[in-house]
């Protein structure tokens, strides 16, 4: 394929975005950003032009959250509802489902949430035990299981659940998404203890019998898995953007600091072993973007498997440049990179999360060693 060029239009919606996140800044107010973000149309760039959103893809939205985070103000949210959700709906959705939820997504009046790990499946999405079954009085639907390291569900006005109903034919469990609205009795929530520091909380659902009507499935009970992957790698897509945008800050104090502090009359960055590192995580940062962007283009021009697997590579990268750029930008402030005022310290918990979640790197290297070189599994 030839080499993905950022367009005009991307190159401005940058600098727009970027203006946004500058004035907003590094102590800026979630839920008064989340609402300009979403009054100017960025939190649904991705998603149709006939449901109040931008009518681009994830190439665009990638680009929104990449420049928050270099700003010093990332959404995580937009991981989720946005990009996740949203690409879920929008795809396989029903008009029903289309028309009451992706408008709110997209100027950010409405949030949801998403819930796949289990405490016991982990990246195992074959391992879910969150089970769906019909009321064949009703036919409603009936869902029982757990849910951990959820994000936001405290504000979300619904979590996009996966779960799995028996089929009939085989008997076998197979996935199926559902919306699930806060306030549904047996709907339980549990904050998580985290010490990494975020506005968005962390969570373990219980569902307990929560009877859902038949219209809260999303999509084709038979096509559970496709319309999964479908949310899946837009998610890696967002976790790289999120983490190069991490790195992007970091890497950009580090510089300013280098240029300013001076020792003997001497900038510290005049030094290599202050210079190179710091040129070296701008190297691994800016590999990672051309592989995010390789992976957004191909989602969005529908080829699900190429994306799948740049999305992985993408979100390895990403993960891996993001920890060295923020661990070398600390090194090079020194104790000046443990204070508040820099904005550092935070991130060095934070950008683990982009190694770990929401699949660990050791998880990408099994998906590329057996999709991509044809290794023999181990598992």
């Amino acid at each position: 394929m030839s080499p993905v060029i950022e367009s005009d239009e991307h190159k401005a919606l940058r600098a727009a975005v970027r203006t946004l996140g500058e004035r907003h800044g590094r102590n800026h107010d979630r839920e008064a950003l989340w609402a300009e973000a979403g009054k100017l149309g960025y939190l649904g760039v991705n998603l149709p032009e006939e449901y109040g959103g931008g009518g681009g893809g994830i190439a665009e939205l990638h680009l929104v959250l990449e420049e928050l985070g270099a700003t010093g103000c990332p959404l995580l949210m937009m991981v989720v509802s946005p990009a996740i959700c949203g690409t879920v709906i929008a795809r396989f959705g029903t008009e029903d489902q289309k028309r009451a939820w992706l408008p709110g997504l997209a100027d950010g009046t409405r949030t949801m949430a998403f819930g796949i790990t289990e405490p016991d499946a982990g990246s195992n999405s074959h391992r879910i035990t969150t089970t769906a079954r019909r009321d064949p009085d009703t036919g409603d639907w009936l869902l029982t299981g757990r849910k951990v390291f959820i994000s936001g569900v405290d504000i979300a006005d619904a979590t996009l659940i996966v779960g799995r109903t028996e089929d009939s034919r085989t008997g076998r469990l197979k996935p199926c998404l559902f919306i699930v609205p806060r306030d549904a009795p047996g709907f339980e929530r549990r904050q998580l203890d985290m010490e990494l520091t975020a506005a968005e909380k962390q969570f373990e659902l219980t569902l307990d019998d929560v009877r859902l009507p038949a219209e809260a499935l999303v999509g084709d009970e038979d096509a559970g898995l496709l319309q999964l992957f479908a949310g899946l790698n837009p998610e890696r897509v967002m976790t790289a953007a999120f983490a190069i945008g991490m790195g992007r800050y970091a890497l950009t104090q580090a510089i300013t600091y280098a240029r300013d502090r001076t020792v003997w009359n001497t900038p510290i960055g005049a030094h290599q072993a202050i210079a190179h590192p710091l040129a070296q995580a701008h190297i691994d940062l800016e590999l990672a973007r051309l592989m995010t962007q390789k992976a957004a283009h191909l989602y969005d021009a529908g080829d699900d498997v190429g994306a799948g697997e740049a999305a992985n590579m993408a979100k390895y990268a990403a993960g891996e440049a993001c920890v060295k750029a923020v661990d070398q930008a600390v090194h090079t402030l020194g104790g000046n990179g443990l204070t508040r005022e820099f904005g550092l310290a935070s991130l060095i918990t934070a950008a683990r999360v982009a190694r770990i979640a929401p699949v660990s790197r050791e998880m990408i290297l099994n998906y590329v060693s057996h999709q991509t070189l044809g290794l023999p599994k181990s598992y």
